[in-house]
């Protein structure tokens, strides 16, 4: 039954969505709005195929209904509740359910919201694009990536999902928070298609999706960060970040969109940067639809990729396809993409938005070149290359330091020409702050150049930050900090948190293997000392549970106990490392084994201590906080003309402060 009414959803999907296709395009070609308007009923149609679907595989999950391949595959009687749930999302076809769920979610969505306007021919070919993208991935559920593939054979029990993705809750929220976020931007690049079709290039398409925009940003940053937070405290390794081709079929989509979130406010105030903004835009999607198919194809060896499949190709041949029509439509429309202005000097915030394309481009090309080079390298050779940590750690250091130093300038700059009396005036607090971050960080130990210039960069561009919320609040009051420039501000405060965390964890952690015992011997202590932490060994542990049976230890670090294990699982070969992970606003004290408890009473135990981890959990919680206020709209100002001078103040002074400054690096939706 669950197979019949899984099917049975997708092919009501797959039919709706084709069934939206030709409808919305004979209605586009004969200019018939009722045809146009019936987008509603196959938008519900993809929904309700999409809602059926997913909820068989959570009964059959539920229900340990083993003639269904995948949950014979991923499932299991012993799997606790939560583990069960999240195990759709744990292998390859059920992935793809959950994508086409949010996406036909996101469907009916942009029908709600542009409910009152589905004839006009702008909402009409975004609703088409989406169409597209919805029939593209039911498609693949009715193909290669089939989830309701039933056994003649059934067997009576299934392995369980991987070890590692059923042994810490924020399995159950790091995906569905990314996948909000990859499908997220769907939207947006069906309104850049539909204003490249329709030739409307004006800023009106800007504004329908600029909240889209900021929502699929925040939720991919928020599953990014999450992600983060779960490498960290699973993987034993001390790390956060590893430069994974999977993190990184992530981080690229982030990047493109932060530079659009960004260079959007030029086009918004001054109708300038439009070939950049859809550029960026459609790159967003794209590398979306490339991070699926490098997590989804097997091409790439990681603990947060899926199996080889055959879905591979036709995930490519998507990806160039995107790009083909993108790349067509922006050719074809170039002379109408041209902007009436032009930047009147590099020192304004035009130029600093451009500046800000340019280094996030830059980023972006290098993250890229780093994940697929070693795939070109096989394909062309059939000898596959490797690209380690050093390598983006090398290429990536500066180009962060340069946007720490545009989150610092961009804020305090005018529009059209800032003057030098202007910048010395906005940049003195700023400076100042800068200076006493560096100068604190050298008084408590902090040393290296890239290190303590990463410091003095983070507060310079936090008392920006800082300067811009004082203004608004003494300006408003508290409810000053609500809109976009405001919000931004204090994703910017989230950013810099997170950079000064990567900083010090990545300049000043501490890593030591011991063997331990419980009674003191020679070369085996009970007792040791890491980074000013007291670790004592108190005796060894084990246990069982139908799920996992595990060993490891109990061990006392400043008062506090630590249950550092080694688990083994059903379906594992091998044991597999549960670290105990305390943090503090200081620093965080990990344990992980690395060898099981002896009968002599000896245990081998790693210790890594890292400085400020906690503050970039923290910094993700903020930017969040900032992407909720800055999509709330904050005072109304009356918009600029783009071929206008500037307003002089009352003062005088052309570059005077506006009461709403839009403020690039961050914000903006």
């Amino acid at each position: 039954m669950n197979a019949a009414f899984g099917t049975g959803g997708v092919v009501l999907g797959l039919v709706g969505s084709l069934g939206a296709i030709i409808t919305l395009a004979v209605g586009l070609r004969g200019g018939r709005t009722d045809l146009l308007k019936m987008s509603r009923t196959y938008a519900l149609m993809v929904l309700g195929g999409a809602l059926v679907s997913f909820a068989a595989m959570e009964r059959a999950l539920i229900t340990r209904d083993f003639s269904l391949k995948f949950v014979a595959t991923n499932g299991s009687a012993d799997t606790p509740a939560l583990y069960n749930f999240a195990t759709l999302w744990s292998a390859l076809e059920g992935s793809i359910l959950l994508w086409a769920l949010i996406l036909a979610g996101y469907t009916v969505a942009v029908m709600w919201k542009f409910r009152a306007r589905l004839g006009d021919p702008l909402v009409a070919w975004a609703m088409l694009t989406m169409f597209v993208v919805c029939l593209f991935f039911f498609g693949l559920m009715l193909g290669p990536a089939n989830p309701f593939k039933t056994l003649a054979d059934v067997p009576t029990a299934g392995p369980g999902p991987n070890p590692l993705l059923q042994n810490h809750p924020l399995m159950a929220f790091h995906p569905p928070m990314l996948y909000l976020g990859y499908v997220g931007f769907t939207v947006p690049f069906a309104f850049a298609i539909a204003a490249l079709v329709t030739g409307r290039l004006g800023e009106g398409w800007l504004v329908e999706t600029r909240r889209w925009t900021l929502f699929a940003w925040t939720f991919l940053t928020i599953g990014i960060v999450l992600g983060s937070w779960w490498s960290h405290e699973v993987l034993g390794w001390g790390g956060f970040w590893a430069w994974d081709p999977v993190e990184n079929a992530s981080f690229l989509p982030w990047l493109t969109g932060t530079a659009f979130i960004h260079s959007v406010m030029v086009q918004e105030r001054r109708g300038m940067l439009r070939v950049w903004n859809l550029s960026l835009l459609c790159a967003t999607f794209a590398l979306t639809i490339l991070g699926t198919f490098l997590t989804r194809s097997g091409v790439v060896d990681s603990v947060h990729a899926f199996s080889d499949s055959t879905i591979g190709p036709l995930l490519l041949g998507f990806f160039g396809l995107i790009v083909l029509v993108t790349v067509g439509l922006v050719g074809w429309r170039g002379d109408r993409l041209r902007s009436p202005a032009r930047i009147d000097s590099p020192a304004s915030r035009e130029g600093a938005f451009l500046l800000n394309n340019i280094v996030f481009a830059g980023f972006a090309f290098v993250v890229l070149l780093g994940t697929v080079f070693p795939l070109i390298s096989e394909a062309l050779t059939n000898d596959r290359v490797t690209v380690g940590v050093p390598y983006f750690e090398r290429m990536t250091m500066p180009i962060g330091l340069v946007l720490l130093f545009l989150m610092a300038m961009a804020p305090v700059l005018p529009w059209r020409k800032a003057s030098t009396e202007t910048l010395r005036t906005r940049l003195l607090w700023p400076g100042w702050i800068g200076t006493a971050v560096l100068v604190f960080a050298v008084v408590v130990g902090a040393r290296g150049f890239a290190p303590l210039l990463a410091f003095f960069l983070a507060g310079f561009a936090g008392g920006a930050a800082l300067r811009q919320l004082a203004l608004a609040t003494r300006r408003q009051g508290w409810r000053g900090l609500v809109g976009r420039t405001n919000g931004g501000m204090i994703v910017h405060i989230g950013v810099l948190m997170i950079g000064v965390a990567f900083a010090s964890a990545n300049s000043y952690s501490v890593e030591r293997d011991a063997r331990m015992c419980l009674v003191a011997e020679e070369g085996c202590p009970s007792t040791i000392t890491v980074k000013g932490h007291e670790i004592t060994y108190v005796r060894a542990t084990s246990g069982a549970t139908a799920a996992r049976a595990e060993v490891g230890g109990e061990f006392r670090v400043d008062g506090k106990i630590f249950h550092p294990t080694l688990q083994q699982f059903p379906n594992g070969t091998q044991q597999i490392g549960k670290p105990s992970v305390r943090n503090s606003p200081i620093d965080s004290t990990l344990l992980s084994i690395t060898d099981p408890p002896t009968a002599s009473g000896s245990i081998a135990l790693k210790v890594v201590v890292q400085p400020m981890i906690v503050w970039l959990w923290t910094g993700g919680a903020v930017m969040a906080v900032g992407s909720v206020m800055a999509a709330f709209p904050g005072k109304r100002r009356r918009p600029i003309d783009p071929t206008s001078a500037p307003v002089p103040a009352a003062g005088g002074k052309p570059d005077a402060e506006p009461q709403d400054d839009p403020v690039p690096v961050g914000a903006g939706a």
